[in-house]
This record gives C-alpha cells, structure tokens and sequence, in this order.
C-alpha cells in the first residue's frame, strides 16, 4: 500500500503543478472573452491549436524516450547529454529555418507574419526546457517542477493583466507616462503572445544551468535506439493533436468566413470546461509515466497496475458527473459573457472524451513497457482519422457539435483498440466488471442531470451523493488500507 501513497504523493504534486497553473491560466479565458469579440478570441485558439502540433514536432518522441532509457541505461549520464544535444539543435535548426520561411508560413496558415515570429520564440523556448523538466520528474522533484511551472503562469497570468486590462487606462490617464510607451492600439492578440514569449523565456533561462552544466557528449548509437522508440511516439503525438486541437482548425476552414471564427470562439470557450478533468488526466500522467516505467521489472506489476487503473476510473467518473452537475455554475464564473453559451451543449460530450482519454494513457501503458510503441502510433492515427472523417462530415451541417461528436468518438475507439489489444500482448487483470460498472453509472447519471434535470440541483446533487456512496460501499476496505498504511 506505500506504492500507492507515495504514487498519491507524487501525483498530487504534480496535480498542483497543473491545477495552480491551470486555474491561473484559466482567468484568462473571463479576460480575453470579455475584452475580445468572438472572432478575436477564435483567432487565437486556432493559433495555439497550430502550436501544439509543432511542439509534439519538436520534442519527437524523445519526453518519453528519455523515461524509457534512463531507467533502462545504466549510463544515465549519456542518456542526458544525447537527449539534451538532440532535441537543443533541432530547435535551434527550427528557429533558422522558421524566421526565414515565416512569410511563406503566414501566407499558408493565413495567421499575421507577426503573430507567426512570436509563435516561434515560444515553440523554441518550449522545446528547450523539455529535458530539464524531465530529469526533474524522473529525479522525483516535483516541488521544485511545480514551483518552476507556477512561476511561468504567474508570469504570463501578471503580464497578459497589465497589458490587456492596465495598460490601456494608464496610456490614456497619463500619455506621458514611461510606461504608456508599450501600449499600442488595436494590439490585444500581440500583447497575448508578447506575454507567452516572457513567460517561455523566464522559463528557459531558470532551467538553463542544465545546459550549462552537459559536456555535449552525444552517443550517436544511443541516439539512434532513442529515436527507434520515440518517433512512433512523434507520430501517435502528431495523431494526439489532431484528435485534440484540429477541431478548431476545421472549424475555421468548412464553416463559411463570416461565421468560422466566431463559432471557433464559442466552442473554444466552453470546451475549457472540460479543464477539471483535464487537468485530472494531466496531472495523472505527469505522476504515472515514470511510476510505470520504474516499477517494470516488478513481479507484481500488472496487478498494480490494475488496481491503479480501478481507481483512475474511480476517481475520474466523480469527477465526470460533478462537473456536468455544476456545469452551468461554472460557467457563470469562468466565461461571463453569454454570447459564449450557445456552446453549452457541448461540454458533456467534451469532458466524456477527456475522461476516455485518461482511460486509454492507462491502457497504453502495455505498449510502451514492452518496446512497441508503433502500435500506439497506429492507434493514434485510428483516432486521427475517425477524427477528420467525422469532422469532415459533420462540421458542414453540425458546426462545433459535429466537432464534439468526432472528438469522443475518437477517443473512445482508441481507448478500446487498447483494451483489445492489450489484453492479448501484455495481459493485465483489469478489474473490468467494476470499472465498466463505475464508468457507465457516472455517464447516466450525467445524461439525467444535464439533460433531463439541467439546473435542478434537487436532482443533481443527490445523484452524486448516490454515486460516491455505491463507490464507498464497493470500495471502502481497500481505500481504508489504502489511507492507513504507512509508506515503506
């Protein structure tokens, strides 16, 4: 039972890492939709939409490369410098190449060249600060990550406030103010990314010791079994964010002009809703993914990881059925401007596919631990293309519902290939009575309360107390072992 409390641990801190920053960065989304119209505020999740794919780009697979071998090396150093040498020339090589194509970038995308050269600076940033951040997870310093992840949303949080909210009233207050020089008009996007850049770079030059600390040793024959591993992760990373961002995209391509980046705006804004169980999900893999790795060799492994994988279940389909319970008390906190409502129907269906989500990064773990990671790359692209067939097909009759409709369906399919798969190359005994059981009692429930009893909190409330006493009640010696037992 220590396993578990120290994975508890381990996990809650880095939950913090990604709830305070998350939450932090979560008042932005008030901000910016109440300051920016709907087209404005479409425009900029369309940019980051684009700015997750080239982050799986350049991290290629080696975030979960460098896991893998420096638990399995016993040359953790080279596993370190290879790493740190790798992905620290690519983004440099990146950064060359982008700046002189930015133009023809912009001119594709149909993003502003400005707007492109700042979405470089935090790509780069952000590809250099990926093996630090790793060795202090696999060093088992989450304090430390979470301070460092923290400050850089404060960072951002601070700046995007005082630019979008203060600044305006200072420059027109006092014009001659020295700091009245850094307003200028009609620059709310600029400001946004301005913010992000020194936030990113703040980031980087914290963690920049690490680089100054290697002594650019590269092992090209480690490299190259590094890169064997990481690229179908590269390539199921690349499906990844197709199945979660490329929604947007489409959105902004089928729908007519006048409309796309308006209802881009809307869905956007109500599908971070979903943030609660994302940031369980996040949170969740941030703790897990070096806990499976180190625990590979044990005996007992696949029970652990049965019983770990019961209680994310667990776990998530509270989380699931008490979001979608005060779903519309969120969203009088998180997003006040009403026009942004109308994408309301949505969020079920978007929390449902980030809880699948969740389920299948447990699955998935059989894959990785027996060196075939392609397969999640081909389940991946299974995802990928259930997503931008559906969304093909929807989005011209169904707008962002069809969107919604795509991105669960991909996820759940993914989740299942897993299981089926799974079960067949690295059996695990799953407890799958219970988890089936827990999992479609929290979905009914939801589907009563948001769609037969929306806002009647005399149904909704008790519902969750039903659902966390039918999990008490199935659950309660193990959970009491669980909460007593001292660590080892």
């Amino acid at each position: 039972m220590g396993l578990y409390k120290n994975l508890f641990k381990q996990t809650a801190i880095y939950g913090l890492a990604t709830v305070i920053p998350r939450m932090f960065s979560f008042l932005l989304v008030p901000l910016y939709t109440d300051l920016l119209p709907k087209a404005e505020y479409g425009k900029i999740s369309i940019i980051f939409a684009y700015m997750i794919f080239f982050n799986v780009i350049l991290a290629f697979g080696m975030e979960t490369a460098f896991f893998r071998f420096y638990n399995k090396e016993t040359n953790k150093n080279a596993v370190v410098e290879t790493t740190s040498v790798s992905i620290f020339w690519t983004s440099i090589s990146f950064l060359f190449i982008s700046l002189l194509f930015r133009n023809t970038l912009s001119l594709w995308s149909g993003i502003d060249e400005q707007y492109i050269t700042y979405t470089i600076w935090i790509l780069v940033f952000d590809a250099l600060v990926i093996v630090p951040f790793s060795k202090l997870r696999v060093n088992q310093q989450p304090i430390q990550y979470a301070i460092i992840k923290i400050g850089n949303v404060v960072v951002n949080l601070f700046l995007n406030i005082f630019f979008l909210s203060y600044l305006p009233d200072i420059a027109k207050s006092t014009p001659d103010h020295l700091v009245s020089n850094l307003y200028i008009e009609d620059f709310q996007i600029g400001y946004i990314f301005v913010s992000n850049i020194v936030a990113s770079l703040l980031t980087f030059l914290v963690l920049s010791p690490n680089y100054f600390k290697l002594k650019w040793r590269f092992d090209y024959a480690l490299w190259k079994r590094m890169m064997q591993y990481g690229m179908p992760i590269m390539v199921a990373g690349i499906a990844f964010a197709i199945n979660e961002q490329f929604d947007k995209i489409l959105l902004g391509k089928l729908l007519p002009a006048d409309i796309a980046d308006a209802e881009v705006g809307v869905y956007s804004a109500c599908y971070k809703l979903g943030l609660f169980m994302v940031l369980y999900r996040t949170a969740y893999t941030l703790g897990i993914e070096p806990f499976f790795f180190s625990h590979a060799a044990s005996k007992d492994a696949p029970q652990t990881y049965a019983t770990i994988t019961k209680y994310f279940v667990i776990f998530g389909s509270f989380i699931l059925l008490s979001v979608i319970v005060f779903a519309d008390v969120l969203k009088v906190i998180m997003i006040q401007d009403e026009s942004y409502w109308e994408a309301m129907k949505v969020v079920p269906l978007i929390i449902l596919a980030n809880f699948f989500l969740g389920i299948y990064t447990n699955l998935s773990v059989w894959y990785k631990l027996i060196d075939k990671t392609y397969i999640g790359a081909y389940i991946s692209i299974v995802g990928a293309v259930i997503t931008l067939g559906l969304n093909y097909l929807l989005i011209p009759t169904m707008s962002y519902y069809g969107s919604a409709i795509a991105t669960i369906a991909a996820y759940g399919s993914m989740m299942s290939i897993s299981y089926y798969f799974g079960n067949k190359y690295y059996p695990i005994p799953y407890d799958i009575n219970k988890i089936v059981l827990y999992l479609l009692l929290s979905i009914g429930f939801s589907a009563i309360s948001f769609y037969g009893f929306r806002e009647n909190y005399f149904v909704g409330i008790p519902l969750l107390l039903v659902f966390l006493y039918f999990i008490y009640h199935n659950e309660k010696e193990l959970l009491i072992k669980i909460l007593k037992r001292k660590p080892s």
